[in-house]
């Protein structure tokens, strides 16, 4: 474990956040291929949401918004979010950017480094066909957008099963591609795979200069390194995200959403012995 990490980056030394943060919500696919597993949310409920949360005043936050809420630098307004993407598939930028932009919407999609522009071979295959994920120039085409763009990892493995050698390689790879191609921005935030996070994780994101860091559903929002997200899936279909609602249903849709999230670690043990069959390390 690295020594003294919180004084790596001063700017990042275990903050309180000094205001309510607003939700964030997590979606990984929308539209495309059906699969058997429960990420996929079909285009017609994602522009379904987003217009009804419009029509109502909803509105999203900026990447940049959300860090300065974080210290307290301005409070969130009422009916904001963070809208977020995991993995950054290639169809989000034919079914859902669109759909924002129209809005006036941006999200902040985090993006698995080493597998921009190829299929996702890193994943356990839940639809016929191995998918792509977006490639540099539609990452930059949305980022000139005002999209934003961050960390998953550079290979999408759980980082609490790895060694300190191998949480570092991950974060440090993963953080210095997306400076070298999107900016110092790029580099403001990471969300750890499967939303598995830990004290050895979080001290290795302070080395590597992330200022923020997005967990499961089980974060703590008074930690701007295990920040809490709703996770949507597929049953999530109401006009409204459980993520975004405060009556008794949202409560139990949040529940639910993190039970699934909590077995993401069965995907983690199918990886992990399809490496150790494939003899990979």
């Amino acid at each position: 474990m690295p020594q003294d990490a919180s004084r790596s980056n001063p700017h990042s030394a275990f903050r309180t956040p000094h205001s309510t943060l607003p939700p964030v919500l997590c979606y990984h696919r929308v539209g495309g291929p059906l699969e058997l597993g429960v990420t996929r949310v079909s285009r017609g409920v994602f522009a379904r949401q987003m217009t009804a949360l419009a029509r109502v005043g909803w509105r999203t936050v900026t990447l940049g918004e959300f860090a300065d809420y974080v210290d307290g630098k301005t409070d969130a307004p009422a009916q904001t979010f963070l809208l977020t993407f995991d993995d950054g598939y290639a169809s989000l930028a034919e079914t859902a950017y669109p759909v924002l932009a129209d809005l006036g919407f941006t999200a902040t999609t985090f993006l698995i480094t080493e597998f921009v522009g190829k299929p996702n071979a890193w994943d356990v295959q839940y639809t016929w066909r191995p998918m792509t994920h977006l490639d540099w120039p539609a990452i930059e085409h949305w980022k000139a957008r005002g999209f934003d763009f961050g960390s998953h990892g550079a290979t999408h493995r759980r980082l609490t099963w790895l060694d300190d050698d191998g949480i570092s390689d991950e974060l440090h790879r993963s953080s210095v591609t997306l400076v070298e191609r999107l900016g110092a921005d790029a580099g403001l935030a990471v969300a750890y795979p499967f939303g598995a996070t830990d004290g050895r994780v979080i001290s290795w994101a302070l080395v590597h200069g992330y200022y923020l860091g997005f967990a499961g559903s089980r974060g703590d929002a008074q930690d701007p390194f295990n920040l809490p997200r709703n996770p949507v899936y597929m049953w999530d279909c109401g006009d409204r995200p459980f993520g975004l609602r405060d009556d008794p249903l949202g409560a139990v849709g949040r529940g639910i959403a993190g039970v699934a999230n909590r077995c993401s670690v069965g995907t983690s043990w199918m990886l992990r012995l399809r490496g150790v069959v494939s003899g990979e390390s």
